[in-house]
């Protein structure tokens, strides 16, 4: 069993698309019973040594949980009252997956309404039509949340030396990344907006001030391979030529971001310490062009 297994997104592209449609399902079950935080950090799904799960989630005087198992490869719901239930997960159309985990939670007592329509997606089809995507790749399914495992372990020993706002560590299933955001503490220009099936609103919301960003994606048509990133909002002047380690990493222009490939940090001799450089020297190009107080806002 490998740590940090190899990932090829085209051989399995199409279970990450379908698993980021399942994820969006229970991240909007969540998003729909939650207060709202502040960044929108109430929307988002957490790493566990399992799966992924969306934490407790308020229901009248009840919470209950939702829960991806990539070890036996379930969806369970766990509610506060000792309510419990799930099913499998294998290849079912979206739809399928849609209906049975709003029956379950019915049966749970649990009901929760959702939109529908999915977020960040160009080609958005309601969850209850899509028949298109069905696919599961158990093995990569597992492969995939290994990757996470590493990913949030590494990226929490990072989040530890700053003392300032900074988010959690946690998957976002609009784009289905892995994310870590630290903030300088002021306020940063409107955001342009701009995301597929995303109101402008939101992402103005979520990017209210300015922030130095770091994550895992697993690959997309834009850039098919996994790798590491880490973006500045708003960009300072000279941040794209800024000198970053490792030598491996490069800034993508197209994303607007340093990328760092998956395949290099899971293939050095030390990934830990290679992808923390990462963060570190493209967190430092961010605050030091950006001017940021990091005397008062590092450990």
């Amino acid at each position: 069993m490998q740590a940090w297994p190899p990932l090829p997104y085209p051989q399995w592209r199409d279970t990450f698309e379908t698993l980021r449609l399942w994820t969006q399902i229970a991240g909007k079950v969540r998003l729909a019973q939650s207060p709202w935080v502040n960044h929108q950090w109430h929307v988002a799904l957490y790493v566990t040594a399992r799966g992924l799960t969306t934490s407790p989630i308020p229901h009248g005087t009840r919470t209950f949980q939702v829960d991806f198992d990539f070890l036996d490869h379930r969806l369970s719901v766990e509610a506060s009252d000792g309510g419990r239930g799930g099913f499998a997960l294998q290849p079912q159309p979206v739809a399928v997956f849609y209906r049975k985990i709003v029956s379950l939670l019915e049966e749970l007592g649990l009901p929760v309404k959702i939109n529908r329509k999915p977020n960040e997606l160009a080609q958005a089809i309601p969850f209850d039509e899509d028949e298109l995507h069905r696919s599961y790749d158990a093995e990569y399914a597992q492969r995939f949340w290994r990757a996470l495992v590493q990913a949030d372990r590494v990226f929490k020993v990072f989040r530890g030396r700053f003392t300032g706002k900074c988010s959690p560590v946690h998957y976002f299933w609009g784009s289905g990344d892995l994310a870590v955001s630290r903030f300088s503490g002021r306020r940063a220009p409107a955001h342009p907006g701009g995301a597929p099936n995303m109101p402008d609103r939101l992402l103005r919301e979520a990017y209210s001030h300015e922030c130095s960003s770091c994550g895992f994606w697993p690959g997309g048509e834009a850039a098919p391979y996994p790798f590491f990133f880490s973006y500045a909002y708003p960009a300072p002047a000279g941040f794209a030529e800024a000198r970053i380690r490792p030598a491996e990493a490069s800034y993508n222009r197209g994303l607007g971001e340093f990328v760092l490939p998956y395949d290099a940090v899971r293939e050095s001799a030390s990934p830990d310490a290679m992808l923390l450089d990462f963060l570190q020297s493209t967190y430092d190009a961010a605050a030091d062009l950006g001017g940021w107080d990091r005397a008062a806002l590092e450990t």
